[in-house]
């Protein structure tokens, strides 16, 4: 059977689904891309030896906190972070500092998840929220930018641990999945890139908050995503790792395991056909849907290529879910516009522009068939109109 592949006349990994046109993809001599040769290097790691290895660092650290926190763990209430949580706490008797950078654009799932994440764990907890006008603005320069809607967020989740460890002499962040776990910019055996306070700006922002101003947004504006300097993080003594790197990572596992042990709540992710991915955002379907007219795969793409490697589907049924799912316009993208007072033809001219030189054809775009289970407003929104007895249909 003919295999439906989205992008013609493109290389796609012979094992997986993922085109060449990723950022940073290589493939071997049999066409193989990092990503699965790296699910294959999982399987020859001595986890025990480097589980060891993590409990070393963890003891260390506490050992050097005293009486402050043992580390800091950027936390999202995301099923990565939940788990993330459960190890440090529960696993290792670890006692973080729960640091969150908010997108301002929590879904109603996602405000339960990461409250429900901080109760269960007993966490103290800081977040930092930009104001809601600050948020639009930036989604709307993000997008020429960096073909993407969520810059807010990439550079976000970057800066703001970093600014409280410096702040507070809490030097070691630990995050969750290894960069060599599905991206195929990496692998076990060559990780390319470790962390590093300019880490998130490498792997997803792209582009500094100065790069960000223009008419419309100020170096104050952006002063809040702004990484420490060099002096500030190496008179802290900042290094993080990932979990992912010391223990066996397997995200379908740890996502049934934080949801039947913990209460972790899944929901409905345009885009994509599970719904535990970016869970408490929703303007992920935006995040994918733009990667989709940027470089022609979307987050069913990625999901399904992660299933193939697991040997959960065939290469030929990863195909039709990404035909299926990665071609849909979401929901999200009507608030987007709202907010940014785009037209449509204005974000399509943009992401035509941001498209991948190898992607010569309009892509297949097709409207969704039915509504997203959960409300596409930003549950603070939700909260406010609903007590300021405002009716609209996006809360029906």
């Amino acid at each position: 059977m003919k295999e439906k592949r989205i992008l013609h006349n493109t290389k796609y990994c012979t094992r997986c689904c993922m085109p060449e046109t990723q950022e940073g993809i290589t493939f071997d001599e049999f066409g193989i891309c990092k990503a699965c040769q790296s699910s294959e290097e999982k399987m020859h790691i001595n986890w025990k030896e480097r589980e060891k290895e993590l409990k070393s660092i963890l003891e260390e650290a506490k050992e050097k906190a005293g009486n402050n926190y043992d580390c800091i763990l950027p936390i999202s209430g995301g099923k990565d972070s939940f788990y993330q949580a459960h190890v440090l706490c529960k696993v290792y008797g670890m006692k973080p500092l729960a640091v969150t950078f908010s997108h301002n654009w929590y879904s109603e799932t996602g405000y339960y998840n990461l409250q429900r994440c901080l109760e269960v764990f007993d966490l103290d907890h800081m977040m930092f929220t930009p104001n809601r006008k600050l948020v639009n603005k930036i989604a709307k320069r993000s997008l020429g930018m960096i073909g993407d809607t969520c810059w807010t967020c990439h550079a976000g989740i970057g800066a703001f641990p970093l600014q409280i460890a410096c702040k507070f002499n809490i030097p070691l962040l630990i995050f969750g999945e290894s960069i060599a776990e599905s991206s195929g910019r990496a692998s076990y055996f060559d990780p390319v890139r470790k962390y590093d306070r300019e880490y998130f700006t490498k792997v997803s922002a792209k582009v500094e908050p100065k790069d960000m101003i223009c008419e419309y947004l100020t170096d104050k504006d952006l002063y809040p995503f702004q990484v420490p300097s060099i002096e500030e993080c190496e008179a802290a003594g900042v290094h993080g790792i990932h979990l992912g790197d010391f223990i066996f990572w397997d995200e379908e596992r740890q996502t049934e395991f934080v949801r039947d042990e913990y209460g972790w709540k899944e929901t409905d992710i345009e885009g994509a056909y599970k719904g535990y991915k970016s869970a408490e955002c929703v303007m992920a379907g935006m995040h994918d849907f733009t990667c989709y007219l940027k470089r022609g795969y979307g987050r069913s793409t990625f999901q399904a290529c992660v299933d193939i490697r697991k040997g959960l589907l065939t290469r030929e049924q990863g195909f039709e879910l990404a035909a299926r799912y990665d071609t849909e316009i979401p929901e999200s993208l009507e608030y987007y516009l709202e907010i940014t007072g785009m037209s449509k033809d204005d974000f399509y001219d943009v992401m035509r522009e941001c498209r991948h030189e190898k992607i010569v054809e309009e892509l297949p775009l097709k409207e969704k068939t039915h509504l997203c289970k959960e409300c596409r407003l930003p549950f603070s929104q939700q909260v406010i109109r609903k007590y300021e007895g405002i009716r609209d249909v996006r809360l029906t």
